[in-house]
């Protein structure tokens, strides 16, 4: 099985980007945990960041044909991206939606996510965690 794991904008920033919201960890750690997670899973990943919409929405178009599942944090996209919306429920990939902080105790405007009602699940507010329990699922709901 092949799971796809797209960071989204700024995440390349973790670790010196607004550590009391997001935390010290580096992109880079969360990727090695992922892929210790994955291996332990008997799963191959292949993971991006990508600040550009539209770099996103391609890759996701693209997924379709070797990915059973997807792991997607969206960032600030998360909040009014149609595009990676529709490209989500285009590809009919079963995907997990996964975010550091709980977005719903944060600012209004991040308080609601157009990815979510297309995707099969949700996990913020657990940090690393969050990455960790979304890769979990999106690999049982894809089994």
């Amino acid at each position: 099985m092949k799971v796809l794991v797209i960071h989204g904008p700024n995440l390349s920033l973790l670790g010196e980007r607004e550590t009391d919201v997001y935390g010290k960890l580096t992109l880079e750690e969360i990727n090695k945990a992922l892929l210790e997670s994955a291996k332990n899973e008997g799963v191959e990943l292949e993971i991006v960041q990508m600040d550009s919409e539209g770099e996103i929405v391609e890759k996701i178009g693209s997924a379709r044909k070797s990915f059973q599942a997807l792991l997607i944090n969206p960032g600030a996209y998360t909040h009014y991206s149609i595009a990676i919306r529709d490209a989500v429920a285009g590809v009919k990939i079963p995907t997990v939606e996964v975010h550091l902080s709980n977005i719903y105790a944060r600012e209004e405007f991040r308080q609601k996510s157009v990815i979510a009602p297309v995707a099969v699940g949700q996990v913020s507010g657990f940090g690393l965690n969050s990455y960790l329990l979304g890769l979990k699922a999106a690999i049982s709901v894809a089994k």
